[in-house]
């Protein structure tokens, strides 16, 4: 028998509806308002809004799926930039972003805003306050200690490493000879982490097995995670964030990553202060170069610069931002190269000039000579930068030539953008090293090349990447003719700029040298 409970009255169906109705209504009329309140509120020195925009959520319809659209995204603000004078904004969800493309106002904005945005927050859980994440106070005081470990005289030190991991790397590809298309990525990536490894920490990869594949593994999935989180606005929150699976899949890659830097670091230490109670202090690395993380050590132990969090900090923002990067410019330099069979030859007369018909190993002096390869290596750059987005947090208001910026939002710098924008020329999109060869083909702003980041906080290692990519390309190349075709190669956005599809090379042998030497 029914209770008169359960008997619902159809008149308060109905009111329960009007009531969901009207909600909605009021919710949409909320959403309306804010909007409009958005717009009222521009400044109208302000640049023009992207198209596209919805309420409440902005622009961030754009920038989800996976990171192949993401990317695609990236290129049409930065052509929409370009197209009305360099700057533009746009919101994700309720925050206002601004996309810089003119190089002149890039370099206003990377002089004047030190400090780095919030979105490089989500890696400091993984890299703290190392010289790419670090507040600009601290990052102030870690610079200038830091700078003599990239001095001159310690990157001579490291050319032997660079001549045998060279050497190393042609002798692994060899089995890929007349072969077809293969994936040299791995070879690159696997050959520049050695390398860094063995020039920041003074460890062998490929002899140590606290370095393996699980920590490889685990770069690429922070780095998926890092994209992932920026495209969902909603867990841009650190509250929210902690709550979510993707934090935990976070945890889990940190947990390989900090071991890896935390037993490293520990071991060198124990060695670094047995030498030095024997009066050994020269053999802490078991090289005949002085390791990175050494001189962090002696920085630490000796002057107390630096606690034992500080130097993983660093060391950590060496190994990811020393060989991913390498390694990718390596892989889409090889992969133009092969595409145009004129530079190649141009590379060859000039490797030729420098090394003769000899297999030997690259000096500094050789190096200085490879004109044409270091425009080869920076016009790859231009085409494909490596990290295509820096991005800053305005403390200030910020006068650009058209437009003021406002304080309390973030600058995007799209970096792809400024590598085309009209100061190259009418052949901005063509790959032409030559370019590089005459000063006066050059834009004259000196941020039209952001290649290494721009301003005050420009790259650190840049003339480590140079030195370690050029030995790299001079000892390939006088080995092998490389053949590819850009024009297939699709691309993503995974922090860094990586490929998806259509990047394989081929490679057949070059006649062996006349003379050879051993490394």
């Amino acid at each position: 028998m029914l209770n008169s409970e359960d008997v619902r009255d159809p008149s308060d169906q109905i009111t329960l509806w009007s009531d969901i109705t009207m909600l909605s209504l009021v919710l949409f009329c909320v959403i309306c308002g804010l909007w409009v309140w958005l717009r009222l509120r521009r400044n109208p020195h302000e640049p023009p809004a992207f198209p596209g925009g919805l309420p409440l959520i902005g622009h961030s319809h754009l920038i989800t799926g996976d990171s192949v659209q993401l990317w695609k995204s990236v290129k049409e603000m930065s052509y929409n930039s370009l197209e009305v004078g360099g700057v533009i904004s746009a919101r994700i969800g309720p925050r206002t972003i601004y996309v810089v493309t003119d190089p002149d106002d890039c370099l206003t904005v990377s002089n004047l805003c030190l400090e780095k945005d919030g979105f490089y927050e989500f890696a400091k859980p993984w890299l703290g306050e190392g010289l790419v994440t670090g507040k600009v106070s601290v990052w102030k005081h870690h610079r200038k200690l830091l700078n003599p470990a990239f001095s001159q005289v310690v990157l001579d030190g490291f050319l032997g490493v660079f001549n045998s991991q060279s050497r190393r790397l042609v002798r692994d590809v060899e089995n890929e000879v007349d072969k077809g298309p293969f994936d040299h990525w791995i070879y690159t990536r696997h050959n520049a982490l050695e390398t860094i490894c063995l020039t920041a920490l003074g460890i062998d990869f490929n002899e140590n097995s606290v370095l393996n594949s699980s920590y490889v593994q685990a770069t690429e999935t922070i780095f998926n995670v890092f994209v992932e989180r920026f495209q969902k606005f909603w867990i841009h929150n650190h509250f929210i964030y902690s709550w979510s699976s993707l934090r935990k899949k976070q945890d889990k890659c940190l947990k390989i990553l900090h071991n890896m830097s935390n037993t490293v670091l520990q071991k060198r230490k124990e060695e670094y202060l047995s030498n030095k109670r024997n009066g050994n202090l020269e053999k802490t690395s078991g090289t005949k170069f002085k390791a990175f993380l050494d001189l962090l050590l002696e920085l630490s132990i000796e002057k107390g610069a630096f606690n034992d969090r500080e130097i993983r900090e660093q060391v950590d923002t060496m190994i990811v931002g020393g060989h991913d990067t390498s390694a990718s410019v390596l892989m889409y330099t090889l992969l133009l190269i092969g595409s145009y069979p004129e530079v190649q030859e141009k590379i060859l007369e000039e490797l030729h000039q420098v090394f003769g018909d000899e297999d030997r190993d690259a000096t500094k002096t050789d190096l200085s000579q490879l004109i044409y390869m270091e425009a080869v290596l920076k016009e790859s750059m231009r085409i494909y930068p490596i990290v295509p987005v820096t991005a800053r947090y305005l403390d200030r208001n910020v006068k650009l030539r058209n437009c003021t910026l406002s304080a309390g939002r973030t600058c995007f710098m799209f970096v792809y953008g400024i590598h085309r924008h009209p100061m190259w020329g009418p052949d901005a999109e063509e790959f032409k090293p030559e370019r590089w060869m005459n000063p006066a083909t050059l834009p004259e702003c000196p941020t039209a090349f952001a290649g290494f980041s721009m301003g005050r906080r420009i790259c650190i290692g840049k003339s480590y990447a140079f030195m370690s990519m050029k030995t790299s390309l001079a000892h390939f190349l006088r080995h092998y003719e490389v053949f590819g075709d850009h024009t297939k190669l699709e691309l993503k956005i995974d922090v860094m700029l990586k490929p998806e599809s259509g990047y394989y090379i081929a490679i057949k042998k070059r006649k062996p040298a006349s003379k050879t030497s051993t490394s």
